[in-house]
């Protein structure tokens, strides 16, 4: 999943605290201009209510109070009054009798004007028109120049009647919803420019300067240089390229250290695998001087091991291993008695078997090592006396099962016992050696490396004479 950027949480996180501060700010902003609207609208109807009031007292005065329906009427034809209608205490009803309609006191909010004493209004604004409803009560009282007691025979305080009067606050309504709307577009306005510049501030101040100083700071490591501070505007990016350059220092410092113990080991693992070659090659010299074996014959069968590895396509490490392993082959002669290694003639069937277990002796002898180099000499002392047709020993491996090692190391045991003279023969020519091993192929030998031999005779001869045994010819 892939993790969001510092600025995508950043801006993510502005917006969610903006927009909740902007609803909070509308919210408060609209019910407080609603209530001040209320107000207004209701301050408004008390107005038409007083001037209805003074008119139709000024008619009952001036005694034309039979013209009152008719300026009622032109009073409702006044633009946003959509009813007005006059509804008469009981004092009222008693002194010039009975005029408001049956069920009219039944309303529970002319009800609530007559007992409370006061207006009761009723907003509908959610409608497509919307009205205020104002019941407005008529008070006896002896102030102003309205001295109601002057003409009515009742109790001061009396309810002497109200007026019903309905408004249309459509002009009101859609002057709210303009405000609102225009606080809501200047406060979007404000959450945009707020985002973007926060935005723009995140992109040059925290993740430009974060990507610069991460690609500085590969290059600083690669080319061991420092990071110039100088490219940062911020003090907190130019800390973390100090303590970058800090730790390229110390970085750097102890790769220095690490290559030169890393050297060290290197030269010290070859100076022992150079040891242990030397060492190899000195115990395979041992046995081919207690075993009286032709001068050279540990060399020439290193060597013609390597040459046979090298052509069969072996990687480099493997012809190192078995050049190194290949004269330990028969080491394992150094446990078999002087009377029957030395013996110059025949040996009878029990001796033969006697110097034959001389392969699982030098197995035993090599493969306790973990050394590469000694277990390649314990598979080349274990198998090279086994053959491709399966008639060798000591396991009586077949074909692919001997190892490639043993497979080499037999081959060029059997050119160099051949071709080199021992105290129970004399050498071979050439064209009769050659003649044998191409008669082995498929049966002592592998064909495939007998191949190699006879396509590359001249380079074995050449080894031969540059490391000639005392008794070849």
């Amino acid at each position: 999943m892939k993790k969001p950027s510092i600025k995508t949480i950043t801006v993510k996180n502005i917006t969610n605290f903006i927009f909740i501060m902007v609803t909070i700010l509308l919210l408060i902003t609209g019910f407080n201009f609603r209530a001040l609207s209320k107000t207004a609208i209701e301050n408004q109807a008390l107005a038409h209510a007083e001037l209805v009031k003074a008119g139709l007292t000024a008619q009952m005065k001036s005694g034309v109070m039979a013209n009152q329906g008719f300026y009622l009427e032109e009073i409702r034809e006044l633009k946003k009054i959509n009813k007005v209608a006059i509804i008469r205490g009981e004092a009222i009803n008693t002194q010039f009798g009975t005029a408001n309609p049956e069920g009219l006191f039944r309303d529970q909010a002319i009800q609530q004007a007559f007992v409370t004493k006061t207006p009761v209004f009723t907003m509908d604004e959610f409608n497509l028109t919307p009205t205020i409803r104002a019941i407005i009560p008529y008070i006896a009282k002896p102030e102003g120049a309205l001295n109601c007691l002057s003409c009515h025979e009742v109790p001061e305080g009396t309810v002497l009647g109200a007026i019903d009067i309905t408004l249309d606050v459509t002009t009101y309504r859609n002057q709210s919803l303009l405000v609102l709307a225009s606080i809501l577009f200047i406060s979007l306005s404000f959450l945009l420019l707020i985002i973007v510049n926060t935005s723009q501030i995140i992109q040059h101040n925290i993740q430009e300067p974060l990507n610069k100083l991460i690609q500085h700071a590969k290059l600083a490591y690669k080319k061991n240089q420092p990071i110039s501070t100088d490219q940062f505007t911020t003090s907190e990016f130019t800390s973390v390229a100090d303590e970058i350059n800090l730790f390229n220092n110390e970085i750097i410092a102890h790769q220095d250290i690490l290559q030169g113990k890393n050297e060290q080991l290197v030269a010290l693992n070859n100076e022992i695998e150079n040891t242990l070659r030397e060492t190899v090659y000195t115990m395979g010299v041992i046995e081919e001087k207690r075993s009286q074996e032709t001068s050279n014959h540990t060399k020439r069968v290193a060597l013609y091991s390597q040459l046979m590895a090298k052509r069969s396509g072996l990687s480099d490490r493997e012809v190192e291993l078995i050049t190194a392993a290949s004269p330990l082959h028969d080491i394992g002669k150094i446990g078999i008695t002087d009377d029957i290694l030395l013996k110059p003639g025949r040996l009878s069937n029990a001796e033969h078997e006697i110097m034959k277990s001389h392969a699982r002796m030098g197995y035993t002898m090599l493969s306790h090592s973990k050394r590469d180099i000694l277990q390649a000499a314990a598979i080349t002392a274990l198998q090279h006396h086994e053959k491709w047709d399966g008639s060798g020993y000591p396991q009586g491996l077949q074909g692919e099962q001997i190892h490639i090692y043993g497979r080499i190391v037999a081959l060029a045991d059997v050119f160099d016992a051949l071709f080199s003279s021992r105290i129970y023969k004399e050498s071979w020519p050439l064209s009769k050696v050659i003649e044998h091993i191409k008669n082995q192929s498929g049966k002592h030998l592998d064909p495939n490396l007998v191949q190699i031999f006879l396509d590359n005779t001249a380079d074995f001869v050449k080894i031969t004479e540059l490391y000639p045994s005392k008794s070849s010819t």
